[in-house]
């Protein structure tokens, strides 16, 4: 990265963000020694505008921000830093300067699943229940996504909320196995529904088809 520091006077903008719930914890300034303390250590160290000199976060709480990545702004004067926080990260004991509550949105994990599956997909380990559906193929996977929805739907119809929860996962589970396969995404399921809630989505499909008629003929 070429940061700019001249720009500010030596200051850049720092926003730090939650690597894992992706919400914005605080904004801090950096100069160039405390960028280079940050890479070093890998705790993220701030200049206080206030106090004068360097400041890690966390050297007198304890609650420190553990460096992830750093990237920098298209005009390279403003960063942008993930991190894993140890404790609330504002002096007033919230989980952020905005008195928020830093939970991660479920949904964000069904990614980080995936990412995890994936690992899997490359590394094959042996012992891996995920490693032995990728062994035995598109056909096993398939018909496991279809064992776990049937279990699901008995479970809707007969059973109770909490294992129909239980069902539900394993389906969710088993399919992105088979998306992985596939060299698919959640997120691919995830844009086609968006693209369906479109307003004008039947009329686009209409069209689309009867495009699809005219060039066959």
């Amino acid at each position: 990265m070429n940061i700019n520091f001249d720009k500010m006077g030596g200051l850049v903008p720092a926003i730090i963000q939650d690597a894992t719930t992706r919400n914005v914890l605080m904004l801090g300034f950096m100069n160039k020694e405390a960028y280079e303390k940050t890479i070093n250590t890998g705790k993220v160290t701030f200049w206080s505008r206030s106090r004068n000199c360097l400041w890690t976060k966390g050297e007198t709480s304890g609650n420190f921000l553990h460096l992830v990545e750093i990237k920098d702004d298209c005009d390279e004067d403003t960063l942008l830093v993930r991190v894993h926080p140890t404790g609330p990260t504002c002096h007033k004991g919230t989980d952020t300067c905005w008195g928020e509550d830093n939970e991660q949105n479920p949904l964000l994990f069904l990614t980080e699943l995936q990412d995890f599956i994936e690992k899997r997909h490359e590394e094959m380990p042996e012992g891996s229940y995920t490693t032995s559906l990728f062994k035995k193929g598109v056909n096993r996977m398939a018909q496991k996504v279809g064992e776990e929805a049937l279990e699901a739907v008995i479970e809707a119809t007969n059973g109770s909320n909490e294992k129909l929860v239980y069902e539900a996962a394993d389906m969710m589970y088993h399919l992105i196995v088979l998306l992985t396969s596939k060299n698919l995404r959640i997120e691919d399921i995830a844009t086609e529904l968006q693209r369906r809630h479109n307003p004008n989505w039947d009329k686009k499909r209409r069209e689309e088809k009867s495009k699809d008629n005219k060039e066959s003929e």
